[in-house]
């Protein structure tokens, strides 16, 4: 039985093989209407969601199963104190599967270790978004053709962002990918993605502040939203709230084969006078999160079916001295959480928390 805690989880073989299904989910969706029937997904939100939490409870209404779950903390007994791992527990006796969003980094990971039952990570703080991704890979695939040899600019919150590290770490394990990093100072991809990705695979990218001077060259401009609920400080999110706006004048430096995506919601960074761009794609990339959301529960489910015992881990290079960081990670809330470290680079003696990634300093 596997889980889906971050997109590196899944081969490009098995993603690609994703899509396959989504593809087909879309051509024959009367195939799929009773593939759920009897199975119960369990949606944990503990902070607020529109489209991933909508998405995930449609699409295994329309494979024919049916949800239980809170769209908010307040509405769980988190709020009363549970852990992570109790709650995930509790609710692998009620349900199939579970789709968990959590802001403390994490968290998706620590439940997956407590259920019984495929947990999938639905956004986890400023970590990782792998189902996002999902919906980011078929939008490209089904607009531009291919999932390689792309020019592929991401512009805005590139800190913060849980879609950009999650969209990084799929894309450039296709071939022939380069990367445009389009933020303000303040904003910048964390050195940890460019080390561990970009850098260490020999990805082709440029940073740059200016968005004009970028999108001519682009295949895909990935926009995103600059997130007031991960800033400590409101006076930088209000000195950097505005710093892209997309808008036609801009789009007319574009090719006529650009495709424009964004994870949504948006608060101004792409006028509204963009939508009936053809090249704006953003909306059709919210069905097919829908689509991917389809093929992956179908895949977690057949898998827990045919081996229900939990994936094991390998623990080599792990180690427990120390204490992490950073306070948006889980163990930094759940005391009796164990701190665990993954010796990431042996050369260097570098070790990063095994919940949210955080180096050990």
């Amino acid at each position: 039985m596997r889980s889906l805690i971050s997109i590196l989880d899944f081969s490009v073989e098995e993603l690609d093989a994703l899509i396959a299904v989504a593809q087909d989910i879309i051509a024959h969706p009367e195939a799929y209407q009773t593939r759920c029937a009897h199975k119960k997904l369990a949606t944990l939100f503990f902070e607020p969601s529109t489209r991933t939490r909508l998405s995930f409870e449609a699409a295994m209404l329309e494979l024919g199963g049916s949800v239980i779950g809170f769209s908010q903390a307040a509405s769980s007994s988190a709020s009363k104190g549970e852990s992570v791992a109790d709650t995930a527990k509790i609710i692998s006796c009620y349900a199939d599967i579970i789709a968990m969003r959590h802001p403390r980094e994490g968290a998706p990971y620590v439940a997956s270790r407590n259920a019984t039952i495929p947990v999938i990570n639905a956004g986890d703080g400023g970590h990782n978004h792998p189902t996002q991704t999902l919906a980011d890979l078929l939008t490209i695939s089904r607009e531009n053709g291919r999932l390689n040899g792309l020019t592929i600019g991401i512009c805005g919150d590139l800190k913060y962002g849980r879609t950009v590290h999650s969209l990084i770490e799929a894309m450039s394990r296709y071939e022939g990918n380069r990367f445009v990093l389009i933020s303000p100072e303040q904003l910048k991809l964390p050195g940890y993605v460019r080390r561990n990705v970009l850098d260490a695979r020999g990805i082709p990218y440029a940073q740059t502040a200016c968005l004009e001077s970028a999108i001519g060259e682009l295949d895909v401009l990935y926009m995103t939203r600059i997130q007031q609920e991960r800033f400590d400080d409101p006076a930088e999110y209000e000195r950097l709230k505005n710093s892209y706006v997309l808008t036609p004048e801009k789009m007319a430096l574009g090719q006529p084969t650009l495709r424009v995506l964004h994870p949504l919601p948006r608060v101004n960074e792409i006028s509204v006078k963009v939508d009936d761009d053809p090249r704006a794609a953003y909306f059709r990339q919210a069905l097919n999160g829908k689509y991917m959301r389809m093929a992956l529960i179908l895949k977690l489910l057949e898998e827990a079916q045919a081996d229900p015992v939990r994936e094991e881990i390998d623990t080599s290079g792990f180690t427990y001295d120390g204490v992490c960081t950073n306070p948006k990670c889980i163990s930094a809330v759940e005391q009796e959480l164990p701190q665990i470290f993954r010796l990431t680079d042996s050369a260097a003696g570098i070790r990063r928390c095994l919940y949210c990634e955080q180096r050990l300093k």
